[in-house]
């Protein structure tokens, strides 16, 4: 008998709840979905519906504003749809609405971008209530490999053989004749890794914002060459000449998420790398370039560019031929810049910090590490001449006591210099004191070094590494090598500062 009423009282209790009368509460009046590229779907956004009164009651009706018809979703207290109907909400209690979007630009207008609208009705006549529903809607060129109609099966990269001669392969495709300038009309979303022909030259403009989506890139194939016509922006915040790599979540919370991508292969072989006033984010390694020597030119010339956020490492040469100017690299899981391999590197008024949290927040690797041995097995370790390795007015720092690091294998040439720079290495045990590679009175591998001292970054861990007039760094460089910093400041003729930026572009931004 017991059981029999409870059962009815609760029956009773949910048949005898009214009907809302417009005393909604929300928890915001006006849901902004943030912006997303035609036809790839947003993320999923909730606000909550509040009863604060001290009785039961249902909402008649929900529905989109556009009914059948909107490109919006919802799910409501679990139930999937564009309208509902009696929908309970307990006294003193709430319930969530949850929001996304999939929206086709080509459907609504001739523009590159614009904003789609809707509203979530709550009842009707005078009890009506609503929430108005905002997205930004981009237009953008997609390119992806092809899938076989038949098998299913998607367009790949052969990348070699693996030891018993199996192809090793990766989701990619050759960019066509008529792909190979990306330009700044409109956004580029990358599917899989876009891969440039030997012999052809990928070209891209200034303003132009490549996205790339999960384990995509750009490979540069063998002969190949990648350039990148960056310039220098008006406007600090819209960096509006600035070439954008970085992933396809164009939500707010993504903006700083590293990983989101895969990378920039240079691969072995491809020649005359330019890349200017280009920012690099979010990526797992930024760039990463495999046994390019190059000879007497530079395989990568890279100015006025920042690389930030990578998962694993920012630049990751493996004998690689690197000139390097007014460029800066933070924030890695492992290596901002990693000179692996032995090679050529000649860095001029760069910044090279690392404040990472990634992970657990703990780096077992510093800043920067030059080497000229990678270990292939347990018994084998390759080795390659470091020919030369010269930091001219560069800033090596971050958040651990050691961020500058040699491996050297003996029997190849292992050759670097450090002039008029500013390096964290805080040897607290005294582990290096007797070692060689790290003889600081050595004025012929260290000239003028500055070392321990506070650069007092602007914010480290916001990628602002712009210096103030109190760095260690200020008025400390040699005769400098540019005209002008990052930010196009010029450069004092006569003190000039340490690192990518001059102090007095501190307040312009990062």
């Amino acid at each position: 008998m017991l059981v029999v009423i409870i059962l009815w009282s609760s029956c009773r209790k949910d048949f005898e709840s009214g009907p809302s009368t417009g005393n909604l509460q929300f928890s915001t009046d006006t849901l902004f979905l943030d912006t997303i590229f035609t036809n790839i779907g947003s993320s999923t956004y909730s606000f909550k519906v509040y009863n604060r009164t001290d009785d039961d009651f249902t909402i008649p009706t929900i529905g989109l504003e556009r009914g059948e018809n909107s490109s919006y979703r919802l799910n409501v207290d679990g139930i999937a749809g564009k309208t509902f109907e009696n929908i309970q909400v307990l006294a003193k209690d709430s319930i969530f609405v949850f929001v996304e979007t999939t929206t086709d630009i080509t459907n609504q207008t001739t523009g590159t971008e614009f904003l789609y609208t809707d509203r979530i009705l709550f009842d009707k006549g005078g009890n009506q209530q609503d929430i108005d529903l905002v997205t930004l809607v981009k237009d953008a060129v997609f390119l992806f490999p092809s899938r076989d109609a038949m098998t299913g099966e998607v367009e790949t990269l052969l990348l070699g053989l693996d030891e018993e001669n199996n192809e090793i392969r990766i989701e990619g495709f050759f960019l066509e004749d008529n792909q190979l300038t990306f330009t700044n009309e409109k956004p580029y979303v990358v599917y899989g890794y876009a891969a440039v022909p030997s012999g052809k030259t990928l070209t891209i403009d200034a303003g132009a914002r490549i996205h790339f989506h999960a384990n995509s890139g750009i490979i540069v194939a063998e002969n190949g060459t990648l350039e990148v016509n960056g310039a220098l922006s008006t406007d600090p915040e819209l960096l509006e000449n600035e070439v954008i790599f970085e992933g396809d979540r164009l939500e707010p919370r993504f903006g700083d998420i590293p990983g989101q991508w895969g990378t920039i292969w240079l691969t072995a072989g491809s020649t005359g790398h330019v890349i200017n006033h280009t920012t690099i984010k979010n990526a797992t390694v930024g760039i990463l370039m495999d046994s390019n020597d190059g000879g007497t030119n530079p395989t990568l010339t890279i100015s006025n560019t920042q690389i930030y956020n990578s998962s694993n490492v920012g630049l990751l040469a493996r004998t690689g031929n690197v000139l390097g100017e007014n460029l800066v690299i933070n924030n890695a899981g492992q290596v901002s810049l990693n000179c692996s391999l032995g090679g050529k590197y000649n860095f001029n008024h760069c910044t090279f910090t690392n404040y990472s949290s990634i992970g657990t927040g703990f780096r077992d690797l510093p800043t920067v590490l030059i080497d000229n041995n990678i270990p292939v097995s347990e018994t084998e370790i390759v080795v390659a001449d470091l020919i030369e390795a010269n930091f001219t007015n560069c800033i090596i720092y971050g958040n651990q006591d050691l961020e500058l690091l040699f491996s050297k294998v003996e029997g190849t040439s292992f050759n670097y210099n450090f002039k008029n720079c500013l390096i964290r290495f805080e040897d607290r045990s005294n582990n290096f004191a007797d070692n060689p590679l790290y003889d600081f009175t050595n004025a012929s591998l260290f000239e003028n070094v500055i070392f321990n001292e506070d650069p007092d970054f602007k914010a480290p861990f916001d990628n602002m590494l712009n210096i103030s007039e109190n760095s260690a760094a200020n008025s400390n460089a040699s005769t400098p090598t540019s005209g002008s910093d990052i930010l196009g400041v010029p450069r004092n003729t006569t003190a000039p500062d340490i690192g990518a930026y001059e102090s007095a572009s501190f307040e312009e931004g990062n």
